[in-house]
């Protein structure tokens, strides 16, 4: 299984599936290619995750464990996020591989704005986006930069911790869920008393956390942390929605006062290989806090990020699909089908190439994508 794993990582394997009944897959290249001939039996598949759970008493109680998660290293190849789960009532496993080095901005090829978002001193920082999408690295980017360039304490819940974390310029404390601390909650309860400069959670998962998280933000630390969601306006409406209709007026008014951004994004197939993060990066300016704290008016959040490109730095998904087209990173048909609306990103992008541009007699073809885009380039 060493050789396997470490085969894996060198074709550059993001995942593994490891299922009764079935031979062992990799996602190489986001498709998922078999590994191996032989289909494992639940004996198999039990006895590898054993030896990946890295307690005794959980060991103990696998029959009856359902969903399970779990970090695990193999020397001289590479750290995993390990999920142990059943299905049709035969073990499965699923692990997804953590690099050595922790990404940094560049390596991961996200947009400058990730850094002065990373720069903030306080407030609620939100990544998001769905399972598989990048959100791990992309704070552990972000949380990279302020440890080369801050002198600072931060203190990270994770479940499982994802990537190692070396001091450097700050102190970063790592704190395991169900390791080190019982639950986030009770974690997030005890990190004031910790001395933190920014709190990273893994998960906001319930009513519960996010109001720690933002009592926390108000206190004057940086919280950095992640939701399942698709785009900046759901985020704010999914936070909003988790409260009692009597406390979602308040909610508003302490969102809208903590947020600093959200990064939305989504891993698509590069030109070159591998993959790339598409982003959508909302600033929250005084602007948009007006539109979080009026109900009626969260629905002109989306026009205002695409307005903001250049002053503020925000970017739609379509706007930072087409920079990446533009520069060749991305081909036009796979940028197009994880466009918001495939159509629309058509005619524009159909518009961008218009011969006219290079022809004179007043067209400027520049200007009139700056203006359908809200100032895009």
């Amino acid at each position: 299984m060493d050789e396997l794993f470490k085969a894996a990582i060198d074709r550059g394997a993001s995942d593994i599936h490891i299922k009764s009944g079935d031979v062992i897959r990799a996602r190489i290249q986001g498709e998922l290619m078999p590994l191996t001939q032989q289909r494992l039996s639940p004996e198999q598949v039990k006895g590898i995750a054993m030896k990946l759970i890295p307690h005794e008493e959980d060991r103990q109680g696998f029959d009856r464990m359902m969903d399970y998660d779990c970090s695990w290293g193999l020397t001289g190849v590479g750290r995993f996020r390990v999920n142990i789960l059943k299905q049709r009532g035969t073990p499965m496993i699923v692990m997804r591989v953590i690099p050595f080095d922790v990404p940094t901005i560049e390596d991961l090829g996200l947009p400058p704005t990730i850094e002065k978002i990373a720069h903030h001193e306080r407030g609620m920082i939100l990544v998001t986006g769905v399972t598989g999408a990048g959100k791990s690295s992309t704070m552990a980017a972000m949380v990279n930069w302020i440890n080369q360039h801050k002198s600072l304490h931060v203190v990270t819940l994770e479940n499982p911790i994802e990537f190692l974390h070396r001091d450097n310029r700050c102190s970063i404390t790592q704190r395991d869920v169900g390791t080190d601390t019982d639950s986030f909650t009770t974690g997030l309860r005890a990190v004031l008393r910790q001395d933190p400069d920014i709190i990273l959670i893994g998960e906001m998962r319930d009513k519960t956390t996010i109001e720690t998280a933002l009592k926390a933000a108000e206190t004057g630390h940086l919280v950095i942390s992640t939701l399942h969601t698709r785009n900046a306006v759901q985020t704010i409406s999914r936070i909003i929605a988790m409260f009692e209709p009597g406390e979602q007026e308040m909610i508003r008014i302490r969102l809208s006062e903590q947020l600093m951004a959200v990064i939305s994004q989504r891993l698509i197939q590069r030109k070159a290989g591998g993959r790339v993060a598409a982003m959508e990066i909302m600033p929250v300016t005084g602007t948009i806090r007006d539109c979080i704290k009026d109900k009626t008016r969260i629905d002109e959040i989306s026009e205002l990020i695409e307005k903001g490109k250049d002053h503020y730095g925000s970017q739609s998904f379509d706007q930072h699909l087409m920079d990446l087209v533009n520069s060749g990173a991305v081909e036009f048909e796979v940028a197009k089908s994880a466009a918001n609306n495939p159509a629309d990103f058509d005619l524009k992008m159909n518009m961008f190439k218009d011969p006219r541009s290079s022809k004179g007699g007043g067209h400027d073809l520049k200007e009139e994508m700056s203006n359908m885009y809200g100032g895009g380039r």
